[in-house]
């Protein structure tokens, strides 16, 4: 299958992003190469890309795709939590812009076999990483009940986490839990049938819950956050794409910290710790998806960019 991605508010991250030609940016999500080609189209001969991914099929096309750029390209086959790594093994200090774009792509979603869709018979695997870490498979059944009902309800905002927990541990008990179809009737026999009327699938949420589990997608977001930020030259700016309510209250929440300089106990009558503020906000609100892209791409409903700029 060939991978193909349409990428998610292009023009508002590339326009936002404020490229410089002879900079260094960085796309920590590589995915098909979508924004990553924009970016090389503004840089010159002397601008870099970098380019990062855990999807070693992601890497491969975006590698193929960006080829016909005369900039300078790196690609490296990693999770953009190490992005630190990533700099120092090529000797760079600092970067002039970094993107995230949270959101699974359309081709993982559409390759039936990765099992990151309900819509779709597969093993459970769901890993961003298919050469290590655990898989779906391994949450569903190897997860307690409360720890279920938790990644459930907090991960998937489902009002029948309890619920689907309770069954998904019922089932199991009879015989391991190993497809996506398996998972998606056991899910579907949980919520009562006035509740599967409204709405999305059933499946959904629970899917997008255990995909979030598995590639550890929270957990490392607030210290990815500030160690851009850290890395990025003074003007350089961040753009990061979520698609979740979880995702966006984190970047909303780190950029909120990064933009205060004074972090003295409010009870103090000033300023004692000398603190300087990192960023300050390129957008006041999330910029959001026009009605013509979602149109067009009906995944982008959810998506939110939140910019900011190292001061």
């Amino acid at each position: 299958m060939k991978f193909e991605h349409v990428s998610v508010l292009l023009k508002e991250t590339i326009e936002n992003l404020d490229i410089k030609p002879n900079g260094i940016y960085v796309d920590g999500t590589l995915g098909g190469g979508g924004h990553s080609s924009q970016i090389c189209e503004s840089l010159s001969t002397e601008g870099t890309l970098i380019g990062i991914d855990q999807d070693i099929v992601a890497l491969g096309a975006a590698k193929e795709r960006l080829e016909i750029y005369n900039n300078h390209k790196i690609f490296e086959h990693n999770n953009f939590s190490n992005i630190n790594q990533v700099l120092s093994k090529h000797g760079i200090e600092k970067i002039d812009g970094m993107i995230l774009d949270l959101g699974v792509s359309s081709y993982q979603l559409d390759e039936g076999k990765r099992g990151f869709s309900y819509k779709y018979e597969a093993q459970l695997d769901m890993r961003m990483d298919t050469t290590k870490g655990i898989t779906a498979k391994d949450v569903v059944n190897e997860y307690d009940e409360k720890e279920l009902h938790r990644i459930i309800k907090e991960y998937g905002e489902d009002n029948w986490a309890k619920r689907i927990a309770k069954f998904i541990v019922q089932e199991r008990a009879q015989s391991p839990i190993e497809t996506t179809t398996q998972l998606t009737e056991i899910i579907k026999k949980a919520i009562p049938s006035a509740a599967r009327r409204e709405g999305p699938h059933p499946a959904r949420r629970t899917f997008q819950a255990i995909r979030i589990e598995v590639n550890n997608e929270l957990g490392i977001l607030e210290k990815t956050i500030r160690d851009i930020v850290d890395g990025l030259k003074s003007g350089g700016r961040i753009c990061i794409i979520t698609f979740h309510s979880l995702e966006d209250r984190i970047v909303k929440n780190v950029f909120k910290d990064l933009t205060t300089a004074c972090k003295c106990p409010i009870e103090y009558p000033m300023c004692m710790c000398n603190g300087k503020a990192q960023i300050k906000t390129i957008t006041r609100k999330p910029i959001l998806p026009s009605d013509e892209e979602i149109e067009i791409n009906s995944r982008s409903r959810s998506a939110k960019l939140r910019v900011a700029q190292k001061v």
